[in-house]
């Protein structure tokens, strides 16, 4: 991979040096909510770079559900565009690291199958969307 460029967020950016200097066993888990993250490392569509991102832990079988939720904003998050221009990424759950490949969920009765698994594993995902007029993008990373 490319130049790693940490976020410019401080709480992104801090939450993943915390859970990849720990080896995956600290800063697991969404800031004060004890929720499971996992962290997705991508490469930048337009700057080349390799971002990494700490994202809500949603698993179908073996693969995982990444959601573009962004606490409902107007706009998808900057990774969403990333994931679309490379759908090649690496996913970190807990002390696992793996290489996966992405696509984004088109399919009506898919997306709503795991959006409702999105919503058990994060409830907040529900009152997002009907924060924005723009659906929340979903994602499926597979082995």
């Amino acid at each position: 991979m490319a130049e790693y460029v940490p976020s410019p967020s401080d709480w992104v950016r801090e939450q993943v040096e915390l859970y990849e200097s720990s080896g995956g066993t600290k800063g697991t888990t969404l800031r004060d909510t004890g929720l499971p993250v996992v962290i997705v490392t991508n490469v930048g569509n337009r700057t080349g770079v390799t971002r990494k991102t700490p994202l809500m832990r949603v698993k179908d079988g073996e693969s995982y559900v990444l959601v573009g939720s962004q606490g409902g904003a107007p706009k998808d998050p900057v990774w969403v565009h990333n994931l679309r221009a490379n759908p090649s990424v690496e996913l970190r759950d807990e002390t696992v690291t793996q290489t996966m490949r992405v696509r984004e969920v088109k399919d009506p009765a898919e997306r709503a199958r795991l959006w409702a698994l999105a919503v058990a594993a994060y409830p907040p995902y529900a009152e997002y969307q009907t924060r924005t007029t723009r659906q929340i993008p979903l994602f499926v990373a597979e082995p």
